[in-house]
């Protein structure tokens, strides 16, 4: 069965393809054996259906083991599903082989871990570079860059602790160099993996509203998961996950 997710958008009135879409994606994977012996399989994903928009926030709700994790790695390219396709921006990841992806993830898919992960001696205005680095601007070019990760930083509220080194900032102020760090290459599609789980609700909430407004400014698609149904209030589109289905609007998630 395929079902759609819940949106305060109308989104029959799309004139263009979605920056992020899944299309019928099935992911399964081994799960040990039956008594007979016969290998057990587990659906991840099952007939997903999932399409956002360039300037859409969407939040992706569920329990641990729902496939929340599962669908935001195969939007991201990092797991190819064996039904189903999944396109950013037009292109199909699931068409490409793996280095294509990766050059694709790298220039078009921006992700905010649930950890920011920063590199403990580079500064936080640095921390931003080396992606361009890693993306293979040299010299000049890459010092052209310095502006838009100074421009970044002030749109996360991190311009003043720019020479900072990643011990010197709170864990809020770590997370919003993660989210500049995952805008610098100017995405399509921003993936966001349970950004507020080490922080209090008051910087929780201050993230999240920092997401939603990079989201509109910058013209990104962005897909967040979390485990707060809090934030949903946020969302310009709910998806709600349980046992690899996207629940229709009209089901219960109690008991989820």
């Amino acid at each position: 069965m395929t079902t759609t997710a819940t949106a305060r958008t109308d989104r029959t009135t799309r004139s263009a393809p979605s920056a992020l879409q899944l299309e019928a994606v099935r992911v399964t994977y081994p799960d040990g054996r039956e008594a007979d012996g016969s290998p057990r399989i587990a659906t991840a994903l099952d007939s997903a259906d999932v399409a956002v928009d360039r300037g859409e926030f969407a939040v992706v709700l569920g329990p641990s083991g729902s496939g929340k994790s599962t669908l935001l790695s195969v939007a991201a390219g990092l797991v190819v599903p064996e039904q189903g396709r999944v396109l950013v921006d037009g292109t199909d990841l699931t068409a490409l082989g793996e280095r294509r992806r990766t050059e694709l993830r790298r220039e078009r898919i921006g992700v905010v871990f649930q950890q920011p992960n920063l590199l403990p001696a580079l500064s936080v205005a640095d921390q931003l570079l080396v992606t361009g680095h890693l993306g293979g601007l040299r010299g000049r070019r890459l010092r052209a860059q310095q502006e838009r990760a100074a421009e970044l930083l002030e749109r996360v509220g991190m311009a003043e602790y720019a020479r900072r080194l990643p011990h010197e900032l709170s864990g809020g102020q770590r997370q919003r160099v993660n989210i500049a760090r995952a805008l610098f290459t100017r995405p399509a599609v921003l993936l966001v993996d349970e950004p507020t789980s080490a922080l209090d609700h008051d910087r929780a909430r201050s993230i999240v509203q920092l997401l939603v407004g990079v989201t509109r400014e910058l013209s990104v698609a962005t897909v967040m998961v979390t485990h707060d149904d809090e934030f949903a209030a946020d969302a310009d589109q709910v998806i709600r996950l349980r046992d690899g289905r996207i629940m229709d609007p009209q089901e219960s998630p109690v008991g989820a």
